[in-house]
């Protein structure tokens, strides 16, 4: 396929790209030098427009094609930051930024849809626009939601909308992909219980906070035994304990828990926030305390949509010669913003026996450089074949 040998070609190039974006990680919005990196590459590339400040340090190039008969206009996505976490990998081109490293494989997902770019600027061998979409902020910012509430797909008149991630235990190149509710929607929560401090030779005299947490974590899990249909997927997790003593000899005056829920449906979403109010205020009654419940919802559910995600797979098999049904993924993703303003897909190209995402030994296979970009190219020439 000559796309695929053009990307042999660019390997070494895109690779350099992406060495660089891991020796430099930035975290959350504060990706100023990569977009501006970013913006730099598809100026040298000679996109037809370039804007930066899309959710505050997004990035976005339109490509025309050489022709526009369709008036059909595609978006492509990468995502563009690091994550707080010191680097193990011990490579030349480690992380020189402590406290930060690319260990989830922005930077491959960057450097991928930038050799993409060049290519698609070179042969312009299709009928309408591409919009290529560099994101910050999706380690837990929301910048893809803020991108769309900058208007993004209306000024670009954006009609369908595709994102990849590196899948860590999948063959190098290879893809994966599900059709429908793809990655779970991402909630947390914060409970503070108040009860009444004191001497621990004196539990009498007290309102036993500890005692009272204790019991809502244990039946917090009873959210996903006893409350949900056995049939659907939730996750209540408590993360974090913390009392507001440290004394050995004080039972303390409060304390707060920390957790996530993982839903796969709106209903799942709403029973869980729903019980999680429920329990721990009964079980502060019950033990003559108050719980203050604050339910904080994130991302919502990632849904792949039928007709696009049928698209994305055929173009996979082109590519690679496969296509794998994904399973369920129980983490968040914030491409689900950008699937909720636009029909489209998002897919896994497989990263190899590697260290899992977020790990501190995490690095992105340089092997699916070809894979990737060559899947990117072929949804614009597929979609928009040359008339």
């Amino acid at each position: 396929m000559p796309v695929k040998n053009r990307f042999a070609e660019l390997q070494d190039e895109i690779t350099a790209w992406r060495r660089d974006l891991h020796e430099n990680p930035e975290i959350l919005f504060e990706t100023h030098r990569t977009s501006a990196l970013v913006a730099e590459r598809l100026k040298e590339f000679g996109c037809d427009e370039i804007v930066t400040g899309i959710g505050r340090t997004g990035v976005v190039g339109v490509i025309k094609g050489k022709s526009d008969t369709s008036g059909k206009v595609i978006g492509l996505r990468a995502d563009m930051d690091a994550l707080p976490i010191h680097e193990q990998t011990g490579l030349e081109y480690k992380s020189k930024t402590d406290g930060a490293m690319h260990a989830c494989g922005h930077d491959g997902h960057t450097a991928m849809l930038l050799g993409a770019a060049k290519y698609l600027s070179e042969t312009r061998n299709f009928d309408g626009t591409v919009v290529v979409i560099f994101q910050p902020a999706e380690e837990g910012g929301g910048g893809g939601r803020e991108m769309c509430e900058d208007g993004m797909m209306e000024r670009w008149g954006i009609q369908e909308v595709y994102g990849m991630h590196n899948w860590p235990g999948r063959p190098v190149g290879s893809f994966a992909i599900r059709p429908g509710a793809f990655f779970a929607a991402t909630d947390q929560f914060d409970i503070t219980f108040e009860g009444k401090g004191g001497h621990a030779a004196k539990p009498q005299e007290t309102v036993d906070t500890t005692v009272m947490a204790s019991q809502a974590v244990l039946a917090l899990q009873t959210i996903a035994s006893r409350n949900a249909d056995p049939i659907d997927q939730v996750v209540v997790s408590v993360t974090s304990f913390e009392t507001s003593s440290k004394a050995f000899n004080v039972i303390p005056q409060r304390v707060h828990l920390k957790g996530t829920v993982r839903t796969m449906s709106t209903e799942m979403r709403d029973l869980a926030e729903t019980r999680i109010k429920a329990i721990c205020s009964g079980i502060a009654a019950t033990f003559g305390g108050s719980a203050d419940v604050k339910y904080h919802r994130g991302y919502p559910v990632m849904v792949n949509h039928d007709a696009q995600t049928e698209f994305a797979a055929e173009v996979a098999k082109s590519v690679s010669g496969g296509c794998e049904e994904a399973p369920l993924v129980m983490g968040g993703e914030d491409f689900a913003f950008m699937l909720e303003e636009r029909p489209g897909a998002y897919i896994l190209v497989g990263n190899g026996d590697s260290a899992a995402v977020h790990h501190p030994e995490y690095n992105f296979n340089d092997e699916a450089i070809p894979a990737g970009c060559s899947w990117w190219a072929e949804i614009v020439e597929q979609r928009m074949p040359a008339a």
